[in-house]
């Protein structure tokens, strides 16, 4: 898709306050856009809401909400509802496109988060309000999460032979352009878009010896059976009938399993295989620049 050279607009932001939320404030002022940052509780009031939207004056929305735990009340709230709010919002301000950051993951629904996304994406995509549904595939932040680790000498941990899964992740920064070249845009207008970032796939290994390499350390890994997490979904779920607490930790184990064993590509309806060629790829940052500014930093 050609990134859109859309004149400045009005745009109600939600989600600012996340990290791509964050860099897509950035970007939209960066370009004279006219940015008002939507709060939390303007979300969760729909007088608030609407009276938000109608004095910016909104002409597009763009929503990087999501829920942080991934839970299925978090989800059913954050991912469905509170972006269900916002449409009928937008809707009811005479917004004319409403961008939604979704995720790659929900290609291959198994996950109360995802189900909730899917939900509201259905109910976006019937609206009759101009849309753009934004799915990118792994963010920089989900592949720092061991920098410390490196850093203080340890392994860096994998799930089998660290090649089970793989990826093309997208900075915040060029995932901020990528939606922001969306707004007006034609090519955009009514349709999904995966995107990744530039370069070939990686896979956890990859990434592994990514920051070893930027570190300056040889590489050393430690493995984890997936296994685990199958087995913890399961001894937690036995409880679940009874326990909110337990019905939650089971679900993060699911959550961990999956992201464990799935990759963040598109899938080929014709062969229903994670495919490399059809993930599209955005952007100039790559996840070694990534790592050589965290360990830059510290």
């Amino acid at each position: 898709m050609k990134q859109g050279l859309a004149r400045p607009v009005r745009v109600a932001l939600a989600g600012a306050s996340g990290t791509i939320g964050q860099a897509v404030e950035m970007q939209l002022a960066a370009e004279g856009h006219a940015v008002t940052a939507l709060s939390r509780a303007q979300l969760a009031d729909p007088q608030a809401l609407a009276a938000a939207l109608g004095e910016a004056r909104a002409e597009v929305v763009i929503s990087c909400i999501a829920s942080r735990s991934g839970a299925p009340k978090d989800a059913e709230a954050v991912d469905y509802r509170t972006n269900a709010a916002l449409l009928a919002a937008a809707q009811g301000a005479g917004v004319r496109q409403f961008i939604l950051l979704s995720a790659i993951c929900v290609q291959k629904p198994r996950l109360a988060f995802q189900r909730a996304k899917l939900r509201f994406e259905a109910e976006l995509a019937a609206s009759g309000i101009g849309y753009t549904i934004v799915r990118p595939t792994a963010f920089f932040k989900s592949l720092s999460g061991q920098v410390a680790r490196v850093k203080a000498g340890k392994p860096f941990l994998i799930f089998g032979d660290g090649n089970l899964t793989r990826c093309k992740p997208i900075s915040d920064g060029d995932l901020a352009r990528f939606i922001t070249g969306c707004i007006d845009n034609p090519e955009a207008l009514g349709r999904i878009l995966p995107i990744g970032g530039p370069g070939p796939t990686i896979s956890l290994r990859d990434a592994g010896e990514l920051l070893f390499s930027a570190a300056g350390k040889p590489p050393r890994f430690t493995s984890i059976s997936p296994g685990m997490f199958t087995h913890a979904a399961r001894v937690l779920g036995m409880g679940a009938g009874f326990s909110g607490w337990l019905a939650e930790k089971a679900e993060y184990a699911r959550i961990a399993h999956y992201y464990a064993t799935e990759s963040m590509l598109v899938i080929d309806p014709a062969t229903g295989e994670y495919s490399a060629d059809l993930t599209p790829e955005f952007g100039t940052e790559t996840l070694a620049d990534h790592y050589r500014h965290l360990l830059a930093a510290d």
